[in-house]
């Protein structure tokens, strides 16, 4: 029963979190959505020491572990897209492929190019590719 209580109240900590920066967010007509604000301000308690990992580790927990669930009613709508998808369907698909594909690429120059700018040490050896 203990238990119960724990989770019960750790999500009751992170609710109020959610809430009340959703609704300053809409209050102020600030440009991040409140979830998203909810979540820099739980790390900006936790950096400090405000909020203990063990005041939402039960939660958490709980949370991640049944996240897929919380994904079956956007599956659900997107059913009635149907035709939307099969009418753009190539579409999407080439914007999905190059937004995944662009990047790691990108990245990958990057990290090639900054590892030639990096100076020696000595006894490593240099990785796989170079």
């Amino acid at each position: 029963m203990r238990a119960t209580w724990k989770l019960f109240w750790q999500t009751v900590i992170l609710t109020v979190i959610f809430w009340a920066c959703d609704q300053l967010a809409r209050i102020t007509g600030f440009p991040l959505p409140g979830n998203v604000l909810g979540i820099i301000v739980l790390l900006f308690l936790l950096l400090t020491g405000v909020v203990k990992e063990s005041h939402i580790k039960v939660a958490a927990e709980f949370l991640l572990r049944h996240l897929v669930f919380f994904f079956v009613p956007i599956a659900v709508g997107l059913m009635e897209w149907g035709s939307v998808f099969y009418e753009y369907g190539w579409v999407l698909t080439a914007a999905i492929v190059l937004s995944t594909a662009l990047p790691l690429v990108i990245v990958g120059f990057m990290a090639k190019a900054l590892y030639r700018f990096a100076p020696e040490k000595k006894g490593e050896e240099a990785p796989c590719g170079s």
